[in-house]
């Protein structure tokens, strides 16, 4: 009976450490989604602002300072690995409209890492609930025997 204890045990952490990767891999799909926004967000600015339009831009620290546009048509958009080009402002947006599919595919890859997770988390508690069983079968039948043997 020692051993069937141990292998609960092992069931429970193997339960813990899954729960732990769910939530790392929801935390990242969150991050992902919030990058999304924030694509979203310049998308909406590129294709609302024109040439001479006032806006602000963050220094850093919660400060702002305002600007004019002075072209909208030099865009300064990151390529990724630390790379950035100037775009016109068709090809920013076309830019950030890639980036939102590849972001898109990344949280779809993420979701379907966190359902085989939880798959492979119901089945173990599955395994650890029918073995929960047994063991109260065992313990009964042994009671049972007991009292047998006592009358």
């Amino acid at each position: 009976m020692g051993g069937g204890n141990q292998q609960m045990q092992q069931m429970q952490q193997q339960l813990q450490q899954l729960e732990a990767e769910k939530e790392e891999l929801n935390g990242e799909v969150e991050d992902l989604r919030d990058e999304k926004g924030e694509v979203d967000e310049a998308i909406e600015a590129i294709e609302t602002l024109d040439t001479g339009s006032v806006v602000q831009v963050p220094l850093g620290g919660g400060a702002f300072i305002r600007a004019n546009v002075e072209d909208i048509d030099e865009i300064v958009v990151e390529l990724g690995g630390g790379y950035a080009a100037e775009r016109d402002q068709e090809g920013a947006i076309a830019s950030l409209k890639s980036r939102k599919d590849l972001l898109d595919d990344q949280i779809a890859d993420l979701q379907e890492e966190i359902g085989e997770v939880e798959a492979e988390s119901d089945q173990l508690e599955q395994q650890a609930q029918q073995m929960q069983q047994q063991q109260m079968q065992q313990q009964m039948q042994q009671m049972q025997q007991q009292e047998d043997e006592d009358e």
